[in-house]
């Protein structure tokens, strides 16, 4: 018998804003703009003792044959305006914001990061990502300048000059006078100086360390490159894996990489992203879970799926009925602009071709194949069964714990907290309460010192 311990299950809160897997036809679907759905959101992930909460971002809407894309989220409000907000209502949970290092500065982003970690007591964290598309980047000055190949070398330079910013205060530069207030001490507090390929920037950082010394640092990509990026900047990697064959893959490759920058294997941590559908027996939940699929891939979002792929259009077309015949048109996808999923399938071709041979092995309708192909829920059953579920993964290195994505906004967390967190604490792998204040504490981190990578 293993005499290791049981490894602490990580918890976090996926806001669903930039997706398209919603079910908006239910009554309990809420607005993702008004300010109670993040606060009612907010309050069950805090009440169930999440290590932290998760804004996705979108920085265009998203277009379908040129209109606006209407079955997907209508709306974008301000990452930093959300989480400010979400500070003074929340007291222990992480906010986590995505913010892009493509289009935005460092000074900045670390000043508003920097603030935030001030106004939440050290609740801050920051998901890097990068975008590349010209589409999204005619909404700014720069808008397509950035090359494919070139998104992650801004986003090092990026990172590195927004940590010198974090740097620039050490902690020992202010001191609380009875008197007249805090004071500098120091006159060099604040000074930096950055000159390199992206940015050439020097002056004084406005806003002193931080609680946490600098934000938790969030990565997403899953190429080599952002796996390696992750590997030498990232607190915590998402990952899209969360089987137990793929899961496990991926955790050993990312932490393999961790030695060569210097990094224990304790420094990152593997958070895959995934849903969840509880019933109160296992058939119950399948049942409903086959029901979620179909109310969140309609007839009209099966064929707007289709059409990313196959970059025609394809409103012609009967959901119901056969793939198209016809192959993918190659090369720039001019039909679905600002979506994701555009850039996974690499060879549209060679795609349209496996679906072509799935559809015919199983006999699939276009909806009927979509809704094979485009994610299964990660985690099917009852509260019993989903909480072994998570356990095993965890335990056996596929994750350090899973970010939960709810089909329903923003209560579809409830039952989740309600039923399954219970059984994670009796087993003694997830906290009764949160032990520090800090989001680096809840996720078993250390402040970084100054000037440190």
């Amino acid at each position: 018998m293993s005499t290791q311990p049981r490894k602490r299950i990580h918890l976090a809160a996926h806001f669903p804003g930039v997706n398209n897997t919603t079910v908006w036809s239910d009554p309990a679907a809420g607005s993702h703009i008004e300010f109670d759905s993040f606060v009612r959101f907010a309050k069950t992930a805090e009440r169930a003792k999440f290590d932290f909460l998760f804004l996705a971002e979108g920085l265009r809407l998203r277009e379908q044959g040129g209109k606006i894309y209407d079955l997907d989220v209508a709306g974008r409000p301000d990452t930093f305006t959300v989480l400010a907000a979400l500070a003074a209502v929340t007291e222990r949970i992480g906010l986590t914001g995505t913010i892009n290092s493509t289009f935005n500065e460092p000074y900045e982003v670390a000043r508003q990061f920097a603030t935030l970690d001030h106004l939440s007591a050290g609740r801050a964290a920051w998901n890097v990502v990068t975008s590349w598309d010209a589409f999204t980047g005619e909404n700014f000055r720069r808008g397509g300048f950035l090359p494919r190949e070139e998104r992650y070398t801004r986003a090092r330079e990026f990172l590195a000059t927004a940590t010198e910013l974090f740097d620039s205060w050490d902690g020992s530069e202010i001191a609380a006078d009875p008197a007249t207030g805090t004071f500098l001490r120091d006159a060099r507090a604040g000074a930096f100086e950055h000159r390199g390929h992206h940015f050439d920037i020097a002056g004084r950082f406005n806003v002193p360390r931080g609680p946490q010394g600098r934000p938790v640092v969030f990565q997403a990509g899953d190429s080599d490159e952002g796996r390696e990026f992750a590997a030498a900047h990232a607190d915590a990697i998402f990952s899209r894996y969360g089987t137990l064959e793929e899961g496990r893959a991926f955790h050993a490759d990312v932490k393999r990489r961790l030695a060569r920058h210097g990094r224990r294997h304790d420094q990152l941590l593997i958070l895959p992203a995934a849903t969840f559908v509880l019933g109160d027996t296992d058939a119950e939940a399948r049942e409903l879970a086959h029901e979620v699929r179909r109310l969140q891939v309609s007839g009209a979002t099966a064929i707007a799926f289709l059409e990313h792929v196959w970059n025609r259009d394809l409103s012609g077309y009967d959901p119901d009925g056969p793939l198209p015949d016809v192959d993918p048109e190659p090369g720039e996808n001019t039909v679905a602009l600002g979506r994701a999923s555009v850039r996974m399938f690499r060879d549209p071709v060679a795609t349209a071709r496996q679906w072509r041979e799935l559809a015919e092995a199983k006999n699939l309708s276009i909806r009927e194949l979509v809704i094979e192909t485009t994610g299964r829920q990660t985690f099917v059953g009852s509260p019993a069964t989903v909480a072994a579920s998570i356990d095993e993964l965890v335990q056996a290195d596929a994750a350090d714990g899973f970010i939960l994505v709810p089909h329903l906004t923003p209560d579809g967390l409830e039952g989740f907290a309600d039923t399954v967190v219970p059984l994670l604490q009796e087993r003694g792998v997830f906290r009764h309460e949160y032990e520090g204040t800090t989001l680096r504490e809840h996720l078993g981190l250390g402040v970084p010192a100054a000037g440190t990578a």
